[in-house]
């Protein structure tokens, strides 16, 4: 089986303390307004899959294509969207929400995040260069990374030559994290170690790749319950009170009449 995975908001890092005392820290990502736009079917696409969107979003801040997109799912606009390939079995329907319950506690997820920044680097920092000898004759050249030419033949630097330039901002999967701790009523998750990313960013969440998927997973996938009652939200009658001012007013009716 091969289910979807989630998006999530990578809220920063915190720790949890386990059974004996000893502390793991753990990143905490929260999952804001999830749910299925769109599907695609092998008959009519050529492959199954699902399209999730991420978290409401102003329509005014959104192209007119993408105001279709969203009309035709009678979905709220959304900041992110991502598609999911998933089995024949686990094809979803478009509305279904999704929740932190789709993983449990102890299993091992792959997390897909943007690398932070750190802008322009040398070749000893973005690629763990040696750098040049620190002796006589090599001048200021210490840190550099060395010839990049070919000769006359090809007569080019090869493309993909390991130099200077952009360092981070890049694409990155972090494998084999295990899922600490589900808060359901706040929607977030706690997973151990570090996630690719920086805070408030958006990651993806899929089940482990080089770990087999558990029985215990919830199949196709852990919807949320919108019927969930908050019973702190609830308004309950006070009955005593309500007796003891109808028991005030009787006596009160009863020392007019006297």
């Amino acid at each position: 089986m091969m289910r979807c995975g989630l998006i999530a908001r990578k809220l920063g890092m915190s720790r949890v303390f386990d059974d004996n005392g000893e502390h793991i820290p753990v990143t905490i990502l929260r999952i804001e307004d999830l749910e299925v736009l769109s599907i695609k079917s092998a008959d009519k696409e050529g492959y199954n899959a699902v399209q999730l969107g991420f978290c409401n979003k102003k329509s005014k801040n959104i192209s007119k294509p993408l105001k279709g997109h969203f009309s035709k799912a009678k979905s709220e606009p959304k900041e992110k969207i991502a598609e999911f390939r998933v089995s024949e079995d686990a094809v979803l329907e478009v509305g279904d929400k999704l929740g932190v319950n789709h993983f449990f506690v102890g299993q091992k997820v792959d997390v897909i995040g943007t690398s932070q920044g750190k802008g322009f680097s040398g070749a000893m920092k973005r690629h763990n260069f040696g750098g040049m000898q620190a002796s006589h004759g090599v001048s200021i050249s210490h840190r550099s990374h060395g010839s990049t030419g070919n000769s006359q033949d090809p007569g080019r630097t090869w493309k993909g030559k390991k130099m200077a330039g952009q360092y981070g901002n890049v694409k990155i999967t972090t494998q084999n994290l295990k899922v600490v701790k589900l808060l359901e009523d706040d929607n977030l998750i706690l997973i151990q170690g570090s996630v690719p990313g920086s805070k408030n960013g958006i990651v993806i969440l899929r089940d482990a790749i080089k770990h087999k998927t558990p029985n215990e997973v919830p199949f196709p996938a852990g919807l949320r319950n919108e019927n969930k009652v908050d019973n702190q939200n609830v308004s309950v009658p006070d009955v005593e009170n309500e007796k003891q001012k109808e028991n005030s007013a009787d006596v009160d009716g009863a020392e007019v009449e006297n």
